[in-house]
């Protein structure tokens, strides 16, 4: 079975108070996902405790508002139990926050490919960026090198000031550039 990334360019917190629809997001995440489902969020890229507690409600209501299936099984990683938790996962969601704190924390695990293979994998912003050969990060205002998972280059909450970013840069990739609350497939 093919693993399948669902890569998402972001969500703004200014935005967030207008009503923006993002259930094709979560509802893609979900398409392939079997009845009782075991979604894995993971919020390794938060660095803002207050920020954890309030994504959880968030993020755990979009998919259960979204959901085909009677009935699926939402569980908080944790960097202890994260080896086991994955495995035990169909789905793992990676939400945004800081692409360098998400990627340092996924390096403690060098098997990470091999254990998310045929599962539904969901980046948002940094958790997008980490699973690719090169991204440019607008909060870091920097280019950097991500795990590889994905032979691709990315920016997300692109802006046309950001087009010119990844020149120059890893020339044989596609280059994918994700505006704010767009999201692309990819099957590996």
């Amino acid at each position: 079975m093919k693993t399948k990334f669902v890569l998402n360019g972001g969500f703004s917190p200014e935005k967030e108070k207008v009503e923006i629809d993002r259930s094709a997001f979560y509802r893609e995440i979900l398409r392939e996902a079997p009845e009782g489902a075991k979604v894995l969020i993971v919020l390794f890229a938060k660095d803002d405790p207050e920020r954890i507690k309030a994504s959880i409600p968030k993020i755990a209501s979009a998919f259960n508002d979204t959901k085909e299936q009677k009935n699926i099984i939402i569980e908080i990683a944790n960097e202890n139990d994260f080896i086991a938790q994955i495995q035990s996962s169909d789905v793992v969601y990676f939400s945004g926050g800081v692409s360098l704190k998400l990627l340092e924390t996924l390096k403690k695990y060098p098997k990470l490919e091999e254990l998310l293979e045929g599962k539904t994998i969901a980046g948002e912003s940094a958790g997008a960026n980490v699973f690719c050969k090169y991204f440019y990060s607008p909060h870091a205002d920097g280019v950097f090198e991500g795990l590889g998972l994905l032979s691709i280059k990315i920016i997300p909450h692109y802006k046309i000031e950001y087009k010119d970013k990844l020149d120059g840069i890893g020339s044989e990739l596609e280059e994918l550039l994700l505006p704010e609350y767009s999201f692309k497939v990819i099957y590996k």
